[in-house]
């Protein structure tokens, strides 16, 4: 089986289609798109926007947040955020309120840590006084 570690967002996308079965006419008609132009996209020729991107993530059952990163649109580390969101909004077995209040309890977690990432590299980047383990005998 191939790589998926891909340089291009066509070969990318080309290698996901092939993953899925699908010929080209079949993911074109599944993500609503034509023919040409979803093979000029894996040629390299065409750049897509956002929401072509979607529904050929739709089409081929793989995270639109994966195709973003592959066409340059979101960065790497932007994705582990947006897919974390996506899975809180996308369960089914809490209410809207409670994912709100996850959402909002995720935040404050990313920046109180990117606030000490910063004051961490200020300081010189060494440990902290909860990185230090107690010396027992």
């Amino acid at each position: 089986m191939a790589s998926l570690n891909v340089g291009n967002l066509g070969e990318y996308l080309r290698e996901q289609r092939r993953q899925a079965q699908l010929s080209l006419r079949q993911l074109a008609d599944a993500a609503g798109v034509s023919n040409p132009y979803l093979s000029q996209i894996e040629r390299g020729l065409r750049k897509p926007s956002a929401d072509i991107l979607q529904q050929l993530a739709k089409a081929l059952r793989i995270s639109a947040e994966t195709l973003y990163v592959q066409a340059g649109i979101l960065d790497e580390r932007d994705r582990d955020e947006v897919e974390t969101r996506a899975v809180i909004l996308a369960d089914p077995s809490i209410n809207e309120r409670q994912k709100q209040v996850l959402l909002q309890i995720y935040e404050s977690f990313r920046k109180e840590n990117a606030l000490d990432a910063e004051l961490d590299a200020e300081a010189g980047a060494g440990p902290g006084p909860d990185d230090a383990m107690p010396h027992t005998n």
